[in-house]
């Protein structure tokens, strides 16, 4: 201890000393003697110890409580929110004190008069409780187990234990917990961990006057509970939480137990998604009376078994319980009647999404046996859409069940292998279990090569997804890395090297960087550009000066010519990337002198750096400021090439952005296009999606002159595809000048899909034990039905050639709060959906030289819709329910393009003169 003006300060007990007087110390609930011995008779240094509650002897404190809980939207409204109260008297004694310390203490604590109610008393006649007795309301067991006495061993102010009876039901002995941990406290000031219902907590004391606060950090709390959300920031729910407990002294006597403690969630991407759960306890002395006498003995397990030998100590820390559902029906009857929602012609409506969602709830506690029989009786039209449910259900139930019916050994079921692949890749929080289960497939014997493509391509995204979970030293993921590590490394052909080089672009393994720079280097045409667009989307840190350096050599050429794909890739790296001054004057330099479509490219994407403010263009202006990079020469390049970025949307918090970047050949002919929309909330991001368009090798139709390096190219067009982080399986349109020309001459324009299905972007939840004792769960899911399609069209007699990407999306996001006490249940639900479109389309007019190019970018209108729901339930079956609906439409518009895009469309698509002659002349 060290003086202080005459004040002892010790471990945050202040003592006054006034000669060898003790002074009494104000507990919680009364007035307690500090027991203090010399330690030192000359320097008066004492070793003493703190009480917390101490009760006196032979009285009977008699109180009122009640405890309430609201669910509302984050507004705060009451007309708004649904909840309810239990309330009851409770008569607390000390039955024994230990005669060695008055801080180990026995209290006696019995909750009488129990009732329960509305905290809007606006239901009136609606009110789910009007008329009904407590006995009716939690049945009759329950009552009486709620108002059995319990047993709380305090030894200085901390539960020691807590007794209760057996068998009782687990939501009433919550709720028992809850009033319990009440009488934990202590009277100093500090920081410490406390065992109560919450689970170990940290909690910090503030002691006053008049009154002690107490904060408990509710995210420190440790308590098992289920519970999972998605890991990418952009698509994943914020959650705020926050406990104040108030202890008013008067008279050195506690008046009034105070609690409030509240949590708050929303959805970081759409701030109108929001909840908010407020908890309340109040305890309240009421008199005090004469009570039972002090029982005397040296032990509290002997006095327990005194008082009732049928009492036995359980955890003071809150347990799982599960309603039961009554009535309901069965996963084959839910199915029955959601079927019909997801048939293929109903996939593009809200509803389709809706129930997909609803049935992924359902199958989460789904047995494997019931999801097999479902799977087998269905028919061919369907069964893609309940293949997406069971897999997005992520339950080992639903895995065992899946991986036992597809059968990957056959090649007649492609399209339901490559449907439970994808949604395994798009699985919002993925185990090992299911890693495991994917590397076993590969290992095994695959009938198509494309699915057994698929399925590697997907082990990279399940690598990634569980490292950025601190899984990365999980066995199955260090044996992914090693498979496909171990694989591009060892590959010998290219259908295999392209395999690996497409799995850890969706791994991103940082020890993968060495060999993407050897393919991007050393690798041939399709090869290289694929080993140089993974390194693209690997993070800043990875991006060294040593990547740089190999990048610079691409682009410069300075070992080998590269085809205008790779340079350009190679280019876009180094100047995302936090490119050196002579970095940018070398790109800058170069541009005049490379071929005339890479100049304007080039040119178009500097320009962009600009013109959007991206991180680069600080560097880039110092650059400029040369003469030597920045005059008219270099600046005036023509072309038909171009990059741009803009804003779909922009708030202060948030900016979701597209770009769109075209390189064509020299002859006209398009040699890539690449459409991306990103969503940055704060520093986080998501790569929402990427089309990618790429021809080659075409020059020879139109009896065109290749390009530098691009002379021996192959006939190709195809196109690649990353959703939502997600890097899929390139489809091909067409691959050699054979297959060329006979799909030229039975060409429908149709449109190839890249990826088509129901997938399960947000997944969260969440079950908080309150300290009330109830029970809270937090529920947001947001599902999508995707068509992304694409086709590229050729016509050598209008000399004409188009290309179409099309995303028709629909979205639909719900979120489902409730309280349950087992008797009770109060809940918020709501919807929020739409349907959008998004169409790309470029045209190319090479008739004459230069060509002309319109790019043309639309968003369709779109429905938007809400819903919102709320209920007050009995588990008997009465109701209150309360619904909303709201209705918008967002306009459909054209994206912005370069202004010289505007001038090229008006060109392309300028009207034709209306004929007025009736004759030959």
């Amino acid at each position: 201890m060290e003086e202080r003006g005459g004040v002892y300060a010790g471990r945050g007990l202040e003592l006054v000393f006034w000669e060898w007087e003790v002074v009494t110390v104000m507990s919680v609930f009364s007035r307690s003697r500090i027991k203090c011995v010399p330690a030192d008779v000359y320097s008066f240094i004492y070793s003493c110890h703190t009480t917390g509650l101490s009760l006196n002897n032979d009285r009977l404190y008699k109180l009122t409580y009640s405890t309430e809980v609201l669910l509302d939207r984050g507004k705060g409204k009451l007309q708004d929110s649904v909840g309810y109260r239990i309330s009851s008297n409770v008569d607390v004694a000390l039955l024994w004190r230990n005669p060695d310390g008055d801080d180990d203490q026995l209290i006696q604590i019995t909750m009488k008069d129990v009732n329960v109610e509305n905290v809007n008393q606006q239901r009136g006649e609606k009110s789910i409780f009007k008329g009904k007795s407590p006995s009716k309301i939690m049945g009759k067991e329950n009552l009486e187990a709620l108002q059995r006495p319990t047993l709380l061993h305090l030894i200085h102010g901390k539960v020691k234990e807590f007794y209760s009876y057996q068998n009782e039901a687990v939501a009433i002995e919550n709720i028992k917990r809850g009033l319990a941990s009440l009488f934990q406290t202590q009277l100093s000031s500090g920081t410490t961990n406390e065992v109560d219902i919450s689970g170990n907590c940290k909690v910090t004391y503030q002691a006053h006057q008049d009154k002690v606060i107490k904060i408990k950090a509710l995210d420190s709390c440790k308590i098992a509970r289920s519970g999972f959300t998605t890991p990418n920031q952009v698509l994943g729910v914020s959650s705020k939480a926050t406990s104040v407990t108030t202890y008013k002294i008067e008279d050195s006597f506690v008046i009034a137990v105070l609690v409030e403690e509240t949590h708050n969630f929303g959805l970081n991407f759409l701030q109108t998604i929001k909840g908010k759960i407020v908890s309340k306890q109040k305890l309240e002395l009421k008199t005090t009376e004469a009570g039972p006498r002090l029982m005397s003995g040296k032990q509290a397990a002997a006095i327990i078994k005194a008082v009732d030998s049928k009492y036995t100590a359980i955890p003071i820390v809150g347990q799982v319980f599960q309603s039961h559902c009554k009535g309901c029906p069965s996963l084959s009857e839910l199915w029955r009647s959601t079927r019909k929602y997801l048939q293929p012609d109903n996939l593009s409506k809200a509803e389709a999404v809706r129930n997909f969602l609803a049935f992924i709830q359902h199958l989460r506690t789904a047995k494997k046996e019931e999801i097999l029989q479902i799977l087998k009786m269905e028919n061919k039209e369907v069964l893609p859409q309940l293949v997406d449910a069971v897999t997005s259900a992520q339950t080992s139930d639903s895995l065992e069940a899946i991986l036992d019916f597809l059968d990957f050994k056959s090649d007649s079921s492609i399209i339901l292998q490559e449907r439970f692949l994808y949604a395994c890749g798009f699985a919002s929080h993925p185990n090992e279990e299911l890693l495991r289960a994917l590397i076993s497939k590969f290992k095994g014997s695959i009938g198509s090569s494309d699915i057994r493509e698929t399925v590697m391509i997907i082990t990279g995204t399940l690598v990634r997804k569980l490292c950025q979970n601190e899984g990365c030293k999980l066995k199955a993921v260090v044996e992914a890395k090693k498979l496909i590590l171990g694989g591009l490394e060892k590959a010998e052909k290219k259908e295999d090297t392209r395999m690996y080089l497409l799995a850890l672009k969706n791994a991103l393994l940082p020890e993968g960087i060495p060999s993407l720079l050897k393919y991007a280097e050393a690798g041939e045409g399709p090869i290289s550009h694929l080993a140089t667009t993974a390194l693209q989307r690997y993070d800043l840190p990875f991006i060294t000066d040593e990547v740089k350096k190999t990048l610079n050599r691409i682009y410069h050429q300075n070992r080998k010519v590269h085809e205008k794909t790779v340079r350009t890739a190679a280019a876009a790296i180094i100047l995302n990337n936090n490119p050196s001054y002579m970095d940018v004057k070398n790109i800058l330099l170069s541009i005049g002198e490379l071929p005339q479509e890479m100049n304007k490219y080039m040119l178009a994407i500097v320009q962009d750096i600009l013109r959007f403010e991206m991180p680069a263009s600080k560097i880039v202006r110092r650059v400029l400021k040369e003469m030597v990079a920045h005059n008219y020469d270099r600046f005036s390049r023509s072309g038909s090439s171009s990059a741009y970025t803009g804003y779909i949307e922009r708030s202060p918090r948030s900016a979701s952005t597209y770009s769109l970047d075209i390189l064509y050949s020299g002859s006209g002919i398009l040699r890539r296009s690449n459409l991306n929309i990103f969503q940055y909330i704060g520093k986080a991001g998501l790569h929402g999606s990427q089309v990618v368009i790429e021809a080659q090798g075409l020059e020879a139709l139109i009896a065109a002159t290749p390009d530098e390096g691009e002379e021996n190219l192959d006939s190709y067009a195809g196109m690649s595809a990353i959703l939502f982080d997600v890097q899929l399986r390139p489809v091909t349109f067409f691959n050699g000048y054979s297959d060329l020309m006979s799909k030229m001459l039975s060409a429908s324009g149709d449109p190839i899909s890249v990826v088509k299905g129901l997938i399960l972007l947000i997944d969260h939840s969440q079950e908080l034990q309150l300290q009330s004792g109830l029970k809270a769960n937090i529920e947001v899911q947001g599902g999508l039905a995707i068509d992304i399609s694409g086709a590229m069209e050729f016509s050598l007699w209008y000399r004409e050639s188009k290309t179409r990407v099309k995303n028709r999306v629909t979205v639909v996001i719900t979120t489902d709060i409730t309280v349950d006490s087992s008797f009770v249940k109060a809940g918020l639900e709501t919807s929020t959906e739409t349907e959008a479109g998004l169409e790309f389309i470029s045209t190319v007019q090479f008739s004459q030289y230069p060509f002309l190019v319109c790019m043309q970018m639309d968003k369709d209108e779109a429905p938007f819709r809400q819903f919102g729901k709320k209920y007050e339930r009995l588990s008997t079956g009465r109701g209150y329910v309360s619904q909303k609906r709201k209705e918008s439409v967002l306009a459909g518009c054209e994206f912005p393009l370069h202004q010289e895009n505007s001038e090229m469309c008006k060109v392309v698509f300028a009207p034709q003169p209306d004929s007025t002659s009736s004759g030959w002349f």
